[in-house]
This record gives structure tokens, sequence and C-alpha cells, in this order.
């Protein structure tokens, strides 16, 4: 039987797959293109939710319209990363990738804390409060325009890469760098302009998730390995995938932490992770090897 109790704990679900899911195809535009692994990638979603708090406590402005701000900010920072620290090491080998990340992943929560303290913040929302009820269930608005925000992004992001040239030329990139660099595409603007929109889009989920929830410089960590646990879920290099693994997670979490409490939270999610790769190795959408 459905219950009240069952239905909110699905869209909490619903909420946290949103935030994952703008994590995960960030990361999983980077890793298609660039073939870059980047562990501090939690750490620009951080990131996006202190610049976002910061102008909209600083300058006033809308909480919503501190994600844009937030996007652009995380993207100049993602422009930075990929020019001085990751070109550096693209295409040695793969431990130089992840010792840099890993790296930045120190640098960054230091950084933060520097910034902004170690205390707990929330971003204010002009929606705090405000609740839609349907039947019983209570919905804060907060979580309605996630989903909205969310939707909204990825349509965007999908016609990006299917109607404009650098989308055209990051799809060419991901299949065959070589034979895209023949052709007369300029790799390494790609992989500026790829890295740069990963990070926007984890700037982006930073912001939500700091409307939504509390946050601290420690919380990139955890979300990082879950949305590696979601590209693999959904297929590596595969946004559709990255979508779908993102609302199994969030709403495997949620509904866990429902009927066994939250200290199933993440072993259940991981252990969804565990079953798909059972089935399933290349993930759902994952192309099978020849």
């Amino acid at each position: 039987m459905i219950t009240s109790g069952l239905i909110q704990a699905l869209l909490w679900g619903l909420a946290y797959g949103c935030i994952y899911i703008l994590l995960a195809t960030g990361l999983n535009i980077i890793f298609g293109v660039m073939k870059l692994v980047n562990f501090a990638h939690g750490q620009l979603l951080m990131i996006g939710a202190y610049i976002a708090f910061t102008v909209t406590t600083a300058l006033g402005l809308n909480s919503y319209v501190a994600i844009l701000v937030a996007m652009g900010a995380v993207a100049l920072i993602g422009v930075g990363l990929e020019r001085f620290t990751f070109r550096r090491v693209l295409g040695t080998d793969k431990l130089n990738e992840i010792f840099v990340s890993l790296g930045l992943i120190y640098v960054f929560e230091n950084v933060a804390v520097l910034l902004w303290g170690n205390t707990t913040r929330q971003i204010p929302s002009p929606l705090q409060g405000m609740q839609l009820s349907l039947g019983g269930v209570s919905i804060r608005y907060d979580l309605l325009f996630a989903i909205l925000i969310v939707v909204v992004i990825l349509v965007a992001l999908f016609l990006l890469l299917k109607k404009t040239k650098i989308g055209l030329a990051m799809r060419a990139t991901s299949q065959k760098s070589t034979a895209s660099m023949l052709m007369g595409v300029n790799i390494e603007k790609v992989y500026v302009f790829t890295f740069a929109l990963g990070a926007a889009l984890a700037g982006a989920s930073g912001a939500l998730y700091g409307i939504i929830f509390n946050f601290s410089p420690t919380i990139g960590a955890l979300p990082t390995i879950k949305a590696f646990a979601i590209i693999i879920i959904g297929g590596l290099g595969s946004i559709p995938g990255a979508i779908i693994g993102g609302l199994l997670y969030g709403i495997a979490e949620n509904t866990a932490v429902y009927f066994l409490g939250g200290v199933w939270q993440d072993a259940i999610a991981f252990a969804l992770l565990i079953i798909v790769l059972l089935i399933r190795p290349t993930g759902i959408f994952g192309e099978k090897g020849e």
C-alpha cells in the first residue's frame, strides 16, 4: 500500500536524483569527451553552493538567479583547472590524473574553510517554508522548482549537443579524437569548453543542493563517488544513462531510509550498483564491446 510517507520519500528521492543527475551528467561529459578521471568534481558542487550562498546573502540576489551566477563562476574555475592542472597530465598515466584530482579535493576544501568557515550553511530561498499540499502529501515548492530547473538545463544541454557546432565537435571528439583533429577540430578548445560545461553543471547542482539542504566544505566527496557509480549504472558516456541512473539512485536511497532507516541509505544505493553490474556489466545504456 502506498502511504503518504512513501510518497514523501519518493519526492525527496526525486530531489536528490535531480542533483545527482546534474553532477553525474557533467562528470560523464568530461569523461566521455576527454577520457579524464576527476575525483574533485564534487568539490565543484561544493564551490557552486558557496558562491550561490554568497551572492544571495551578500548581494541580496534571488537564490534561483544565483544558480546562473554559480554556473558561470564554476565554469570559469573549470577553465582554469583544465588549462593549468589537468592539461599537464592528460594523456599520461591515469594515476597522474587521479592524484591531481585527489590533491584538488584538499585544496578546494581548505580554501572553502578559509573563505567561509566550517559552519553549516543553507541558501535562503524566497520559497522557504512554502508547501503545496496534495491529498495529505506536502511538497516543498523548492523541490518542485529544483526538478523544473533540472529539466530546463537538460533540455538546453540536449540542444547544445545536437544543434550546435561545438556540440557536434564534442560528440565527434568523444568518438574519435584523432580523426576529429585531422578533420580540423580544435581539440584543445573542445576540451576547455567540455570541462567548463561539466563544471557549470556541477555548479548548478551545488546551488540547488544549497537551496534544499544544509552544506559544509566537506559535502563534495560522497556525491563524487555516487556520481561515478551513477555513470557506471547508466553506461559510460551516456547522458540518458546518467539521467536514469541518477533518478534510480536518489529514489533507492530515500525509499531505503523510509523502509529500513537512515543507516541503509548509502548501502542500498551501492547495492543497486552491484546488481546492475551483475546483470549488465556495461551499464543500462552502455555499449557492449566487440
